[in-house]
Parts: structure tokens; sequence; C-alpha cells
């Protein structure tokens, strides 16, 4: 099971980012798909779901407008749409399946300006 975030990076506040979560070694495509964060000094918190179509998605309502989780299971690849960034979204992100995997290296967001 490998799972790969890419696309974070240093952006302001109010700004936008494009993650993706490249996914291989299960059946993707068979598998709802989250993403986590995780701020510094604090513990992983979800964040998004998608389900295996991509009909369906869930936030916590604290995000609900601001972020949008899609996938594309031709490509194995869950992304996250965030926009209007806050620095309180600094964090490292990271996806995960359900039922969950091992976890990939994550890619760090900062948000400053």
């Amino acid at each position: 099971v490998q799972l790969v975030e890419s696309g974070g990076g240093l952006v302001q506040p109010g700004g936008s980012l494009r993650l993706s979560c490249a996914a291989s070694g299960f059946s993707f495509s068979r598998s709802a798909m989250n993403w986590y964060r995780q701020a510094p000094g604090k513990t992983r918190e979800w964040i998004a779901t998608i389900d295996i179509n991509g009909g369906s998605t869930y936030f916590p309502n604290s995000l609900k407008g601001r972020f949008t989780i899609t996938r594309d299971n031709a490509k194995n690849t869950v992304y996250l749409q965030m926009n209007s960034l806050k620095p309180e979204d600094t964090a490292v992100y990271y996806c995960n399946a359900s039922p969950q995997r091992s976890w990939g290296q994550g890619t760090q967001v900062t948000v400053s300006s």
C-alpha cells in the first residue's frame, strides 16, 4: 500500500491550493477516501471524505464551503481543493482510505503572509 500526497506549499492568506494523493496497492475504486491534517502540537484531525463513486462528500462544519474533495478512479487519485486559506489551515495534510491503510509522508501546507 502506498499513499503519496503532493501539492502543498507556502500560500498567502486568502489563497488556494490543490492537493493530490496518488494511491496504489489496494482497491482504490472500492474504497472511500479521506483527507486529514495535523497542525503543529495538535493531533491529526479528519477533514474530508468522498465515497467510492464521488457522489457524496463529507466535511466538518468548520470547513464546509472552503474545501472540496474529488477523485479520479481511473488515476487512483484523490484531490483536495482548498480555497480562502487561513493561517490556521497550516498543517501537514494526509490522505487515507476507509478502512485505514498505512500513512504516507503527507504534504506541508503553510498559510502565511
